[in-house]
This record gives C-alpha cells, sequence and structure tokens, in this order.
C-alpha cells in the first residue's frame, strides 16, 4: 500500500499506540480523587505539557476537546458570546476549512456582518487584505494557517501582529490543523488568541484534539456540564486519546525542521516528475506553500474514477478535501484553479514517512491511467 492521503488522516504512529494502550489500562477517571483516578490524571497532564511546549505555551492555555471541529466551534461561538453583543464584524477568508466557514455562516445567520477575503488573481492572500478587512467593530478574525487542498500558506503571523496592533481588542482564531508538528508553529511569533489544533492529522488517534487559549483572555464554553478542563470543556476526559495525542506530539517535537526538509525535497521531486507527464498540470505552487499537501489535475480523466484507479494500484489519494465527499471544491476555484482542471483534481498528501520510490509508483499509475481510462468529453 501507497498511502498518499494524508491530509485526511494519518496512521498512529507506534508510540501514540502505545499511549492510547497505557492510557486503556490506567482506567480511573481523571476527576476522581483516589490514586486510580491521580494516574489517569497524570497522564492527562503530561500530554498537556507536550503540546504546551511543543507550541511554547504554558499547560494552563491548552485545553483537550473531541477535534479541530469542535475547537474551532468553541473558538468562533466564544468570542461571539464573549464580544459579539458589542461588536458585530467577523473577518475570514473564503478558503477556511467547514470547520471554520460553517460556524461564521452561523453567526451571519445571527446577525453578524461577516467579510471574506479571497485571494488575488495569483492566487494569494495577503496580509494586508485581511487587515484591511478589519475595523472598530470587528470583535474576531480567523483565519487559517495551512490550506488543506492547496497547501497555501496563509500570512497569519503577518495579518494578525498588524491587527493587535491597531486593534487589540480583536480576537484572533487560526485553525493550525494542517501546520501544526509540520511547520514550525509558536503561539508567541503566530500573534493568535485562539489554535485549533487536531491529533489524527499527527500520526495520533481520531477523535482527539486540543484549543489554545491565550492566558488572559476569557471565552465562554460551548458544552456544559461537570467543570471538566477548567469549564472550558466539560465531559470526562478521554484519558487514552489524550495520552496518544500526547504521545505523538513528543515524537515530532525534535525533528519538525528535518521533517520539513525530507518533504520539501520530496515535494521537489514530485514537481519534476509532473513536468515529465504533459497531462498533469500542478494546480498550485508558491515558495511558500506547504509541501505537505500538493493538488494536481489529469487532463482529461475524471478524479472519483481516476481515485478508485489508483486504489486499485494499492496507491490512496484523494479528490480534495476528505470532508467534501467527492464535491466539486469551491475553495480551489476561489485560488484560481480553472473550472475545467476541477473535474481532474486530485490531492497528494504526503506523510514523514513516505519516499521518492512512492512518487515513481504514483507517476507509474497515472501514466497507465490515461493509457486505460475513458477520458472526459
Amino acid at each position: 500500500m501507497i498511502y498518499l492521503d494524508n491530509a485526511a488522516t494519518t496512521k498512529p504512529c507506534e508510540s501514540a499506540v502505545r499511549g492510547v494502550v497505557k492510557g486503556l489500562e490506567l482506567f480511573g477517571n481523571p476527576s476522581s480523587l483516589h490514586k486510580c483516578g491521580l494516574d489517569a490524571e497524570l497522564l492527562v497532564s503530561g500530554a498537556r505539557e507536550a503540546v504546551a511546549q511543543s507550541l511554547g505555551c504554558t499547560a494552563d492555555e491548552i485545553f483537550f476537546t473531541s477535534g479541530a471541529t469542535e475547537s474551532s466551534n468553541t473558538a468562533i461561538f466564544g468570542a461571539f458570546k464573549s464580544q459579539g453583543k458589542r461588536k458585530k464584524r467577523v473577518v475570514t477568508t473564503t478558503v477556511e476549512h467547514p470547520a471554520t466557514a460553517r460556524p461564521v455562516d452561523e453567526l451571519e445567520r445571527l446577525g453578524c456582518e461577516v467579510v471574506r477575503v479571497s485571494p488575488d488573481d495569483n492566487g494569494e492572500i495577503t496580509a494586508h487584505d485581511i487587515f484591511a478587512a478589519v475595523n472598530d467593530d470587528t470583535f474576531l478574525v480567523s483565519v487559517m494557517l495551512v490550506n488543506n487542498e492547496t497547501g497555501a500558506v496563509l500570512p497569519v503571523q503577518k495579518a494578525f501582529s498588524m491587527i493587535k496592533k491597531k486593534y487589540p481588542h480583536v480576537i484572533t482564531h487560526c485553525d493550525c490543523v494542517q501546520g501544526y508538528m509540520k511547520l514550525p508553529v509558536k503561539t508567541k511569533t503566530l500573534c493568535a488568541d485562539l489554535i485549533s489544533l487536531s491529533g489524527h492529522k499527527i500520526y495520533a488517534p481520531k477523535g482527539i484534539g486540543a484549543l489554545y487559549v491565550r492566558k488572559g483572555l476569557h471565552i465562554p464554553p460551548l458544552l456544559f456540564g461537570g467543570g471538566q478542563e477548567k469549564n472550558m470543556r466539560s465531559g470526562t476526559e478521554s484519558v487514552p486519546l489524550i495520552c496518544g495525542f500526547g504521545e505523538a506530539v513528543k515524537a515530532l517535537s525534535g525533528s519538525v525542521a528535518q521533517n520539513l526538509e525530507k518533504v520539501r525535497e520530496l515535494e521537489a521531486y514530485f514537481f519534476e516528475k509532473c513536468a515529465e507527464n504533459e497531462d498533469i498540470t500542478v494546480n498550485y505552487r508558491s515558495d511558500t506553500k506547504s509541501p505537505y499537501v500538493n493538488s494536481i489535475s489529469v487532463r482529461g480523466l475524471r478524479s472519483e474514477v481516476l481515485l478508485h484507479f489508483l486504489e486499485q494500484q494499492g496507491i490512496y489519494v484523494s479528490s480534495g478535501s476528505a470532508c467534501s465527499k467527492g464535491k466539486k471544491s469551491s475553495v480551489l476555484q476561489q485560488f484560481r484553479i480553472p473550472v475545467q482542471a476541477l473535474d481532474s483534481t486530485i490531492r497528494v498528501s504526503f506523510g514523514i514517512d513516505n519516499t521518492k520510490a512512492d512518487v515513481d509508483e504514483l507517476m507509474k499509475a497515472l501514466t497507465l491511467a490515461g493509457e486505460q481510462l475513458a477520458k472526459v468529453k
């Protein structure tokens, strides 16, 4: 099997699996006051500290959630509950993941003014474009770090820094799902008040994520109940998943830069091979993009048909965001991908274990697909 769909999910690493097992063995409720509960709480605390260290923040700024969707919903609706009665504008982009875009749509339905910044004719969103959309009536700016369909890196640090200097009251939120543990991500340099993280994109289990909340910022919780996670996220903590998340973070923490360089070299090789096939077009290129996520189109072949053909060859890619379930991507249209290429687009997303041999096999399969599959009319 050649797995090239790491932007959708990653295979849990051995450290994460061991962490999950340990969390299952120490089965106590972290809120219980006896030793069984304390043992579980120590696992949770250790994982919290690992995530905090990776971001350069303190452990009391990290709150575990069921995943980035919950984290982003908590951040967006929390900002609204905190400031939305006094201020009405929300600034975001047209290329956000649905976990951000849909909650923002709901705020618009509730009466907020939403400004969505679009890529320019070159498919780029600039920090000045984001900054220019902010005014004194803005309470929230939410911008992703890495786009999950193209790998585009948005100018979050520069934009948020500019915003904070002129509008210090504005709450800044960043979806870091495709950037965390792949690119250098630190809370101080990112200038984000709220950061959404996901476990299953970094070789941890599904169903676990985290929300960074800058110390001193108060946002109401999304979930109410027993007061776990310091009242930010009620519900008994999933110790196995949290422990697996923490172990995955520990396993990656010392090798982010090394892995990034390796994947950059792999991406360069991938682009070279794409250039050798006149039917393949790389949909998005940029000197600043993440090499982990790549979008290509194969002339004359429908995405879904091609995806299943590659699956038969033991190669796994996607036709776009896993959350889109095969629907034509509006995000790719925003990045100025030609309409005729949308039906022929696949996403190739690398993990740290992928090799040039994997790329070679993909290219052979794409050539074979061009020879055997019916062309798009």
